[in-house]
Order: structure tokens, then sequence, then C-alpha cells
């Protein structure tokens, strides 16, 4: 579970909550119909505008806001070291005996195991990588069309709630409730897209970026592997890629390994 993308959802909750708890009548903040236009409106546009399947895929893509995929660079690299020492040691086949729980490092290490040469595994590796940046970025580009819909199906919802409040000016009894779903179904809009929609297209294309990282970590760990790189040049090559506090980490798992 990714802890920022909760706490970030429930602070924002809790204190739009409180801030509406504190008014004299927070029930005047639900109303069901202006819900129904916008989140009606919002997954009718979606559904229209991609194929169903793809809208339930992208809809499982939309998960990794809330769990961490990417295994950490350092990690990698303190593994993709000790891989280095075992084949340096023993053979590429010693590798095929380690328990690697990174999947994409697994299939990595199996291309490398089965003697593929280096050009063919980086085509596959990077083949495979391709494809999940173009699922992430459906999930992306879903995300944000919701973005966009929700609050022009509030301006809708306003319009609707103008036009009845209009049509009862001489029932003054029916103009509050006319008025609240000409204003409301614009709040509804707004948090969705604000609060929800977009955060979530912004958090995934982050996560892409650091799976992807990952990933050609793991691509250039395994070829200097499969080329008999030292395990000291590895760790040189791969710590190039990484931020100054994840190299010292990765230095200091691979010093412990040694030991």
């Amino acid at each position: 579970m990714d802890a920022s993308t909760v706490i970030g959802l429930i602070v924002a909750v809790a204190l739009i909550g409180a801030a509406v708890a504190l008014g004299d009548r927070p029930v005047q903040f639900v109303d069901v119909a202006s819900l129904l236009i916008v989140l009606g409106g919002t997954l009718g546009v979606t559904f229209i505008k991609n194929p169903l399947g793809r809208v339930f895929s992208t809809f499982a893509v939309v998960r990794n806001a809330f769990t961490r995929t990417a295994s950490r660079p350092d990690d990698l690299i303190a593994e993709l070291v000790e891989l280095a020492r075992t084949a340096r040691r023993e053979s590429l086949l010693a590798l095929e005996r380690r328990q690697i729980r990174d999947p994409f490092l697994a299939r990595a290490v199996a291309l490398a195991v089965d003697g593929y040469e280096p050009g063919a595994i980086r085509q596959m590796l990077e083949t495979e990588t391709a494809a999940l940046v173009q699922r992430h970025r459906y999930g992306q580009e879903l995300l944000e069309g919701m973005a966009a819909s929700a609050p022009a199906f509030g301006m809708i919802g306003t319009l609707i709630g103008l036009v009845k409040m209009l049509s009862t000016l001489d029932e003054p009894a029916r103009i509050g409730p006319a008025m609240a779903l000409a204003i409301l179904t614009t709040l509804y809009g707004s948090l969705i897209a604000y609060l929800v929609c977009l955060p979530l297209a912004e958090k995934l294309k982050n996560r892409s970026r650091e799976e992807v990282a990952a990933r050609m970590l793991v691509l250039e760990g395994i070829l200097a592997i499969v080329e008999g790189d030292h395990p000291t040049s590895v760790r040189q090559k791969l710590t190039a890629h990484v931020p100054p506090a994840l190299r010292q980490g990765a230095e200091r798992s691979a010093g412990t390994e040694a030991a």
C-alpha cells in the first residue's frame, strides 16, 4: 500500500468534510440528483470514448496509484551485483537456482540463462517495457479525460438547475432546491476532477517513470552480467543511474553481502 496516496486522500476528504460540518446544515451539501448528473455523465462519456475492454483494464491499472510496484533501485543494484558475483564464480547457469522476487528481473535472468545474445535480450526487454508504458498511458489518459468531463457535467447540471429555478419563480419553496442543484453539480464536478482524477493520473505518471527506471536498471545490469563484467564494474555502472542517497545504500548493501 502506498502511504502517500492514502494519506493525501484521507487528509483532503477529512479537512473538506470538517469545513462542511462546521456549517449550520451540513446535509445541504448532499444532493443525489447533482451527484447522478456528474457521475452519470462522466462515466457515460468515458465509456463512449474508449473500448469496453480498455476501460476495465485501465481501471485495474489505477490500482498502481495505491500500491508500490517498482522495486527500490538500491535493492535492485545489490541483487544484480550478487548475481554478477554468482555468475563470475560459477556460471550463468547457476543463476537459474536463485530465488528472485522481482518479476522483470526474473525474466531477464531467464533470458540470460537460456543463452540469448545481448542484443536479443535488450530488444525483448525494451519491447516489454514499451508495452507497459503504453498500458500506463491509457490509464493516465482515461483519468485525465474523466477530469475534463466532470467539471463540464457540473456546468451542465448548473444549467439544468437554473432552468428549473427560472421555471418555478412563482413557487418560492421550489427555488431553493433548484439553486442547490445548480451549485452542487459544479462543486461535485470540481471535487471529482481536482481531488480524485487529476491527482491519480499524476500518481500513475510518476509510478510509470519509477517502474521504467527500475526496468532500465535491470536491463543494464543483466547485459553487464551476460558480457562477464566484474561485480564491482556492474555496481559502478548501475549506481551512475540513481541519486547519490540511493548509491550509498546500494554500496552499503553490496559491502554487507560481500562480508
